[in-house]
């Protein structure tokens, strides 16, 4: 079992910059691809970003430029650097442990959840 705490959420003025940890604990994250979700009020969770157990990044468009990913396998946790947010980027964001080493853009692509870390960007 694999348990993620989420961490460095808070709110923001627009153009601002928060970066957000998720500590893993029970259970080695090594060999996994690991990612980033979020869920917005009314609407579904959608992928932000994703690093691979080699470090290679991809994210969605949305956060490309602005967004950075980045790994510490030796602590078991991953990092998202958001910069140039904005007031779209309010959500709750979920960091999650995938089944293999790439990971995918797809929810059930992943074994485990973190409770999440609200973000809220005012205008």
């Amino acid at each position: 079992q694999v348990q993620l705490v989420e961490s460095g959420g808070g709110l923001v003025q627009a153009g601002g910059s928060l970066n957000l940890s998720c500590a893993a604990s029970g259970r080695t994250i090594g060999g996994r691809a690991m990612g980033w979700f979020r869920q917005a009020p009314g609407k579904e969770r959608e992928f932000v970003s994703r690093i691979t157990y080699s470090g290679s990044t991809y994210y969605a468009d949305f956060v490309k430029g602005r967004f950075t990913m980045s790994r510490d396998n030796a602590k078991n946790t991953v990092y998202l650097q958001m910069n140039s947010l904005k007031p779209e980027d309010t959500a709750v964001y979920y960091c999650a442990v995938a089944s293999d080493s790439f990971g995918q853009t797809t929810l059930w692509a992943y074994d485990y959840w973190g409770q999440g870390t609200q973000v809220t960007v005012s205008s």
